[in-house]
């Protein structure tokens, strides 16, 4: 157990760019009853992150703060040491190695953070360094997605090269489905590497006239529609995305067809962040799944990592290396 009372923290008390965001020092969290602390050692700068500190898009106030944030300190994805118990653990002991989600209070900025021990947390899979291990936040994302696939189905993914879509081709593929993946040139070998069965160069091809259907188009960067890709959809095919799409139009469309009981259009939100930790962890350990990692910062250069994954043009995970 640590001897010091204080420690660093990127904290923001307003909406705003990433100059929002310092450093500063604040009190180290104590765990209350069912609760581990976790040391931090590893976490990521995502597109949830971003969209949390801008308020994007409006109506998330409503859970996140109207006015000013609910919330101090950012950071879904983590990966660590548990460092203290509160009382009644027993699934933990100080020392294990554990990675996770923090789904709804965030908070892994951090050099330290508390949260229940039957939450979003499970064991690091054998030797894995922590900066491998900060693999979840694209990947349960893209779980909602893919996890409406049965094996043997076929899914188109758009956009299979950030952290979202490089999951959802992993996460596919473990469930039997054959994935055509649509990248720009130079992600045409992580696509190969991830197991896609067909890879499309949108540079060099229009991939929404390939003469081909599918029971899923995933837009896993929100930069397409389900105007541009319904033809690409089988009877019964859906066009998912992980943004509201061109003035809400996602929202809308998913609205209209659930009107007549369709489910063309979907915009899904994951669900049991403990249950799919889990899985993920013994999909790892099985050597079916690993995290695609674009660049590290350190804790420090927070912001530096905040202005690099708004420009939209990371390859997998952004990760600040905290310890």
């Amino acid at each position: 157990m640590t001897d010091t009372t204080t420690m660093k923290a990127v904290v923001f008390d307003r909406y705003g760019p990433p100059e929002s965001l310092s450093l500063r020092e604040v009190p180290i969290p104590r765990p209350a009853p069912g609760e581990i602390r976790v040391r931090v050692m590893a976490t990521t700068v995502n597109r949830t992150d971003t969209a949390t500190l801008r308020a994007h898009p409006f109506f998330a106030r409503l859970m996140t703060g109207l006015l000013r944030p609910k919330m101090q300190t950012l950071g879904m994805d983590f990966s660590g040491v548990v460092d203290d118990l509160g009382d009644g653990v027993v699934a933990f002991q100080p020392g294990d190695r554990v990675f996770g989600l923090l789904p709804e209070k965030f908070g892994a900025h951090a050099e330290y953070f508390c949260m229940p021990a039957n939450g979003a947390v499970a064991s690091i899979p054998g030797d894995l360094p922590f900066n491998e291990a900060v693999v979840g936040e694209g990947a349960w994302y893209a779980s909602a997605t893919v996890g409406l696939l049965s094996e043997g189905q076929a899914c188109l993914i758009y956009g299979a090269s950030g952290a979202i879509g490089t999951a959802a081709v992993q996460l596919a593929k473990a469930q039997g489905v054959t994935v055509t993946a649509v990248v720009g040139t130079r992600h045409l070998d992580l696509a190969k590497r991830l197991g896609a069965d067909r890879i499309i160069n949108y540079e060099e091809e229009d991939f929404t006239a390939i003469g081909e259907t599918f029971d899923l188009v995933f837009d896993a960067v929100g930069k397409t529609s389900w105007f541009a890709c319904h033809r690409l959809l089988n009877k019964n095919g859906m066009f998912a995305a992980t943004d509201l799409g061109p003035f809400w139009s996602n929202i809308l469309l998913s609205m209209w067809f659930g009107i007549f009981g369709s489910r063309r259009v979907r915009v899904p939100y994951p669900e049991d962040a403990p249950g799919f930790v889990r899985h993920l962890a013994d999909l790892m350990a099985e050597g079916r799944f690993r995290g695609v990692f674009d660049r590290s910062y350190p804790l420090e250069d927070i912001v530096e990592a905040f202005r690099y994954v708004e420009t939209g043009q990371k390859t997998g995970i952004v990760v600040i290396d905290v310890q």
